[in-house]
Formats: C-alpha cells, structure tokens, sequence
C-alpha cells in the first residue's frame, strides 16, 4: 500500500507563505516607525531652532531699548520660505525691578515656545520652549 504525502506539502507550503507574509509585514511596519522617528526628529531640532530664533529677537527688543516693560511685547515673525517658517513662534515676557542701595535695574525673563502641527498631542504636532533671564541696568 502506498501512502500519498500531497496534502501534507500544501499544508507546509501555506504555513510556510503564511510566515513569510508576517515577516514582510513585520518588516514594513518596522520601516515606517523609524521614518516617522526621523521625520520627528528633524521637526523637534527646527522646532528649538525656532523657539531660540524668538529668544534672539526677544533680546534683541530688550537690548535695543524699545520695550519699557513687557505689557506691549512685539511677537516675531519668522522669515517666509525658510525651514522654519512652518512653526508659530511666541514670546512672553515678565519684567521685575530691583533696588540695591542706589542701584536700580530690570530683570526680564523671556519664554519662547514655537509650535506647528495640528492639535496637542496629535501626531504632527511639535512644542519646543526655552526661557533665558536677562539683567538691564
């Protein structure tokens, strides 16, 4: 009596196919989580690039002697066509003044967050914010 094997090499070539499939599968998805990894990445070093292009400008209104006091701070604009201008750049200040003796001076401290993306917490979305202190005389 002779036995056939048929069925059971189209059971292995199925699991067989079926592996392959998870494993290509497995490898595509693997492949798209690190490009988006690296698109984020990217977004998040431009995104401090642009909040410390705001702290810059900030200092820069400080310095100049323009602002007296924080209550009517300029908001910056970051250059159109550049690689940040997709980011919403914002810059809060708070001015406090000391006396020491007969010295009297400012201390400004300035908070840059820039922004782009759709909501918070969405998957686009990218918050960068520095804060620097600086002293007037």
């Amino acid at each position: 009596m002779k036995q056939s094997s048929g069925g059971f090499t189209l059971l292995s070539a199925i699991f067989l196919l079926v592996v392959i499939a998870a494993l290509g599968l497995f490898a595509v998805t693997i492949s798209n989580t690190q490009q988006q990894n690296s698109v984020m990445d990217v977004l998040g070093a431009r995104a401090y690039q642009a909040a410390k292009a705001g702290l810059e400008w900030g200092r820069y209104q400080i310095s100049k002697g323009g602002v007296t006091g924080c209550g009517a701070f300029p908001q910056p604009a970051l250059p159109a066509g550049t690689q940040l201008s997709a980011f919403t750049v914002s810059v809060t200040c708070s001015v406090t003044i000391y006396t020491e003796g007969t010295n009297t001076f400012s201390v400004y401290q300035l908070t840059s967050t820039a922004t782009t993306g759709g909501a918070i917490g969405s998957a686009g979305y990218i918050e960068r914010q520095l804060q620097t202190v600086i002293k007037q005389p």
